[in-house]
């Protein structure tokens, strides 16, 4: 039987499970049957890039190429994100949490610094929702000082995020005063965008991190964060990944530090020796 110049064959069922395996292994995500489709409309364009015949010889390129396993996770990851998304999370910050900040801050009972992670920031909506937030409700002016790690799996959506850059259309998620006070409009051949302004891209700090791999970079785990967001991502994963990931977060968190979760992922469950107590629904503390 004979392909067409741009019609690959099918991938197999041994195929398949090996690359279930692979991303399993690599990034802790669990391809179900029914992402079979999913994961063959994801890779056949890279497979046609590097001018292979078939899935079975992108399989051996992976294996070979460390370069080329990234690039496969690029592929195989889900990249969905908007400006402040699951806003019940950003108002959770803006009623109970950082009004209980400025006045420790005021009696001398809390540092001004205030670090956030992003952990899972796909283009960046989410690392400058949160900069955002904490610079217009923690003013520098006052002698406050925020940071945000924003890490992903994926290559591709940090160099998207880091360029800052997005179209108009995404202002629509962004409140009047922060869209005026931190969003620059691009005119002439950048006409229909909108970047980030220097001060607000200046609070961000960005790297690859594979959540699941080990160890993670001592460098940027120096100093605990207070907030930690790592939203729809826990799902992708089976049970033990999850609780491992979740345990590793939580050594990077504060003691009266927070972790969100997204909208349709618990913490619960996950069995004795997690170390995680409910504050919210989806969000959560290190267990006093």
């Amino acid at each position: 039987m004979s392909w067409g110049p741009t019609e690959l064959p099918p991938l197999s069922d041994p195929g398949f499970a090996r690359f279930q395996h692979l991303v399993r292994e690599a990034a802790g995500i669990s391809l179900t049957d029914a992402k079979r489709s999913l994961l063959v409309g994801r890779l056949t364009r890279r497979v046609r890039e590097l001018g292979l015949e078939s899935f079975d010889a992108y399989y051996a390129r992976v294996e070979q190429s460390p370069e080329e396993r990234v690039h496969m996770l690029d592929c195989v990851s889900t990249n969905e994100t908007h400006f402040f998304r699951e806003p019940q999370h950003f108002q959770y910050l803006c009623e109970r949490v950082l009004p209980a900040w400025r006045a420790q801050a005021a009696a001398g009972t809390r540092s001004r610094t205030v670090r956030a992670w992003s952990a899972a920031c796909s283009t960046g909506e989410e690392p400058f929702s949160l900069a955002m937030l904490l610079m217009e409700h923690l003013p520098a002016e006052e002698g406050w000082k925020v940071e945000v790690l924003a890490t992903d799996l994926s290559t591709r959506v940090l160099r998207a995020a880091e360029a800052a850059t997005w179209p108009l259309a995404r202002a629509r998620d962004i409140p009047e005063a922060y869209l005026k006070r931190y969003m620059l409009e691009g005119t002439g051949p950048q006409a229909g965008r909108m970047r980030a302004c220097t001060a607000l891209r200046e609070r961000i700090r960005w790297a690859r991190l594979n959540l699941v791999e080990q160890p993670w970079p001592q460098a940027l785990f120096d100093v605990p964060f207070d907030l930690v967001f790592c939203r729809n991502v826990l799902m992708y994963f089976d049970p033990d990944c999850k609780a491992r990931v979740v345990r590793r977060l939580l050594e990077r968190l504060a003691p009266d530090g927070l972790f969100f979760v997204g909208h349709a992922e618990s913490l619960l469950g996950l069995g004795a020796g997690i170390g995680v107590a409910p504050r919210a629904p989806t969000i959560y503390g290190r267990a006093r």
